[in-house]
């Protein structure tokens, strides 16, 4: 019996192979799930890229991604995922960082990295040193904080909406439009006149009571 083949197509001793080549930037490292991740020491990330675009051929920059965790002094991660497309293989490489410590820009490697670090900026609050345009991109402007950090309110701070009155845009705290709702749960047929199959078996259930027989049949 024949086995699926995996996902990402296995690179032998590639780990290894990266360790050697980036010297003492390396930190940590990992394969799981088919897939093989480095961390690395922050102020070395341009190089460590340069290096695995140049020498090892994972040309494409796929993916910036940032991830919180609060326990940490350095709270943050900034992922990068990389593609070789000559070699059919991915490769996820991993800094550490925190609100104040900036992470050297990759823009001079692939351009496209500006893009993804204003996301990692806007939604984290990850500062990139030598991108040339760190705004944000997906919130708006004037927006308060930076909603994928886990201390962020799943309401947010404020609410937007069109001002017939101003006629324009007007920003005011958040007010929920209804109170959490409270659910009893209990049975939707509760306080019918018929019970259904098998609820007789259920503790309160007079005998006797009519039942609601399945499709096609009689009721008693």
């Amino acid at each position: 019996m024949s086995t699926s083949a995996p996902r990402i197509a296995p690179r032998e001793g590639i780990l290894d192979e990266v360790k050697a080549a980036i010297g003492g930037a390396f930190i940590d490292a990992k394969h799981a799930a088919y897939e093989d991740s480095i961390t690395v020491a922050r102020a070395s990330i341009v190089d460590v890229l340069r290096t695995l675009r140049d020498q090892f051929e994972y040309q494409q920059l796929m993916e910036i991604a940032g991830v919180d965790y609060t326990q940490r002094a350095e709270r943050f991660d900034v992922v990068y995922h990389l593609l070789s497309v000559t070699k059919n293989h991915r490769i996820r490489v991993r800094v550490m960082t925190d609100e104040d410590k900036a992470v050297p820009s990759v823009t001079g490697l692939w351009p496209v990295a500006g893009w993804l670090e204003r996301e990692v900026f806007d939604l984290y609050g990850v500062i990139f040193e030598g991108n040339p345009d760190l705004r944000r991109i997906l919130t708006d402007y004037g927006f308060r904080g930076h909603p994928f950090r886990k201390d962020f309110p799943l309401s947010g701070y404020v609410e937007m909406r069109y001002s017939e009155e101003q006629k324009r845009v007007v920003y005011e705290p958040v007010r929920l439009a209804q109170d959490f709702r409270e659910f009893d749960f209990l049975s939707p047929w509760e306080g019918a006149e018929y019970i259904l199959p098998g609820d007789e078996k259920v503790e309160g259930v007079a005998p006797g009571a009519p039942t609601l027989a399945p499709a096609g049949g009689t009721k008693k």
